[in-house]
């Protein structure tokens, strides 16, 4: 009796391509909303606008990530493990394109929305202003609020997500040959 007979999810498998990229782009992606979640909560550095949005891509891409992993190891077809890995790797791009358009807004390279950049707008009548001025706590998208190495958030995920966009497009590649 071989290793693969004895066991159901064959070697073959669990080692391919598409396995091993689907599988690092889920756990990179956990790994960076876990730290996401303790800059926020436990050392209480506030998501602006466009943080929050930039966590769209890991919310996608540990589910699809784990899921292309399964189907990988059960030897589901070619097309269905390709078209897993493009969306991993484009959404990974598209992330790391808005990681730098806010590392842009922090640096002052160019004016960020409105919403996290502007001036602050409608503060109600003067009856209810300093109810809503100690319950309103506006993240600015341009003010950086923690820098490592020169880098912001924004850039480590520009960085992180070029890296999951390698990793799927390495896995889709070696599929694709395969």
């Amino acid at each position: 009796m071989t290793l693969a007979t004895a066991n159901p999810l064959s070697t073959r498998n669990v080692a391919s391509p598409a396995f091993t990229a689907s599988a690092a782009v889920a756990g990179i992606a956990a790994a960076t909303l876990a730290g996401a979640w303790f800059f926020q909560l436990v050392l209480e550095i506030l998501p602006c606008p466009l943080c929050l949005e930039q966590r769209y891509a890991y919310y996608l891409a540990v589910p699809l990530g784990a899921l292309v992993a399964f189907v990988a190891a059960k030897g589901a077809p070619r097309p269905l493990l390709l078209a897993g890995l493009a969306i991993l790797a484009l959404a990974a791009l598209v992330n790391a394109g808005l990681g730098a358009y806010h590392a842009g807004v922090e640096w002052g390279f160019w004016q960020g929305p409105t919403d996290c950049t502007g001036p602050v707008g409608n503060l109600g009548n003067a009856g209810t202003l300093l109810q809503r001025l100690d319950t309103v706590k506006v993240i600015r998208c341009d003010e950086v609020q923690w820098r490592f190495l020169g880098l912001s958030l924004a850039g480590y995920n520009v960085l992180i997500s070029l890296l999951m966009a390698a990793i799927a497009a390495w896995g889709f590649a070696r599929t694709a040959r395969a």
